[in-house]
């Protein structure tokens, strides 16, 4: 059965929608985050170190959480042909592994001479807390996309010797 995403236009959305999405974060998240981006921040990466820094153990890159921002709006709210214009992020709690982050973005302004939207953005941990807020400035898509979901492929992460 094929899966679709579909945008919301501007002149669907209204002041005060919102979409979320929900993930764990594990290890391998991290891990993908630090070969992408490379950020091997030993607070992300080393265990060791990290049982000795201010958190006391490894934690999410702080741009993970932005990055699951950016697919809320990209997918959700607007959606397929949105433009991402800016963002604001305070970070206010650590993201641990085994954290689960929902991440609820809502509209808060809209701009009708040039489709622009506000949203207010939240990320909160399984407890209630938030862990990172903003907010974006986007463009609305004005026409109405729907389109079968792509399927990323699987990535093998494969350790390296210390020696390599």
């Amino acid at each position: 059965m094929d899966i679709y995403i579909e945008n919301k236009t501007f002149n669907e959305i209204r002041v005060g929608d919102t979409a979320h999405i929900t993930h764990t974060l594990t290890q391998r998240d991290i891990q993908l985050f630090a070969v992408m981006s490379g950020d091997v921040n030993p607070a992300h990466v080393d265990e060791e170190y990290a049982r000795n820094d201010m958190f006391h153990k490894i934690i999410a890159h702080g741009m993970w959480g932005g990055s699951l921002v950016s697919t809320v709006l990209g997918t959700l709210l607007p959606g397929p042909g949105t433009i991402y214009l800016g963002q604001t992020f305070r970070f206010l709690a650590p993201i641990a592994i085994g954290d689960t982050i929902t991440v609820q973005v809502t509209v808060k302004e809209k701009y009708a001479e040039k489709h622009h939207l506000k949203l207010d953005c939240v990320c909160s941990n399984q407890e209630g807390t938030h862990v990172i807020t903003g907010e974006a400035e986007v463009i609305a898509p004005i026409e109405k996309v729907r389109r079968k979901r792509v399927n990323l492929p699987d990535i093998e992460l494969k350790e390296r010797s210390k020696n390599e």
